[in-house]
């Protein structure tokens, strides 16, 4: 069959429009890392980056901005949230995707993706009405903790709920994905149920499993307005999770209206966002290098 001659330049414009698309979401991003490092030089010429690191002192006035309080309760707020979720996650994904009957399945996931699609403000007043609540009036007597609901607990448990929908949808798509014949043959062995999804199924499946995990994990380390809202917003180094405490992301968004006003409280902030910028990077490098390391582990021949 001939191909038409005017497919030929067709085809050459649209591959130009597709390397120019690349090349402006390249630079966009290369323009962001620029435009933050740029800005962030104020407070970097006033304060060496260990003392910004190292320091738990959170005062604007006093052009003090300490850093620490915050990188610790992002990384706790993140760790609790990720413990919850996980199990609860994989343990509902492989309800659906094993056991649930077709018409209960279909209507759960459809739960799930209204779920991911609810807006994190909406998370953070629910979490107002009912956790907050919960938490002042039942978990902090249970432990003999005097407590306002609005603390670090809180928090994890808002993003544990709002990671849910990630996990549980990579971790069915990973799942159902696997063809039949695989399930077969194990169970063909005499093999139960529990064990075909223990040995096979989570074997097969672990890279898409794994990748859900790190997004979920992606999803909380950066979520802002939820936790914001809950967590207390309180700037100190706490042991408890019932107390309140602080975040990255929570820190920028609760100062931000003042820092338009102060030139190196603004510096300081956007040096905030650099850093987690620049975590993030990192932290989708490796998740990289974790695919590909565990496809060519777990994979099946």
């Amino acid at each position: 069959m001939k191909i038409p001659s005017f497919r030929h330049p067709m085809d050459k414009t649209v591959k130009w429009i597709m390397v120019a698309v690349t090349g402006a979401t390249a630079l966009l991003f290369v323009l962001m890392v620029l435009l933050l490092a740029q800005r962030s030089q104020l407070v970097l010429s006033e304060t060496r980056v260990g003392d910004l690191f190292l320091s738990s002192t959170w005062d604007p006035e006093r052009g003090q901005y300490g850093f620490l309080p915050a990188v610790i309760g992002t990384f706790v707020v993140t760790a609790v949230s990720m413990l919850i979720a996980i199990p609860v996650s994989l343990l509902s994904a492989i309800y659906i995707s094993e056991y649930a009957p077709p018409k209960i399945k279909t209507m759960v996931q459809s739960f799930v993706d209204v779920l991911a699609g609810t807006p994190s403000v909406v998370y953070g007043l629910c979490a107002l009405l009912v956790i907050v609540p919960v938490v002042r009036d039942f978990v902090g007597p249970l432990f003999g903790v005097k407590t306002t609901g609005m603390c670090i607990l809180t928090a994890s448990i808002v993003l544990a709920i709002m990671v849910f929908p990630i996990i549980i949808s990579i971790t069915v798509e990973a799942m159902t994905a696997l063809p039949l014949g695989l399930r077969e043959q194990f169970l063909s062995l005499g093999a139960t149920k529990w064990q075909l999804i223990e040995i096979v199924l989570m074997r097969a499946a672990g890279p898409g499993i794994i990748s859900g995990v790190i997004l979920g994990f992606g999803r909380a380390l950066g979520e802002t307005m939820a936790v914001a809202m809950v967590i207390g917003s309180k700037n100190v180094i706490t042991l408890s999770l019932l107390s309140p405490g602080q975040t990255l992301p929570s820190l920028i968004v609760g100062s931000f209206g003042e820092m338009m006003s102060v030139p190196l409280q603004q510096s300081a902030l956007l040096f905030i966002s650099l850093v987690l910028f620049i975590i993030i990077i990192i932290f989708n490098i490796l998740t990289g290098y974790i695919k590909n390391y565990l496809k060519k582990r777990w994979r099946f021949e």
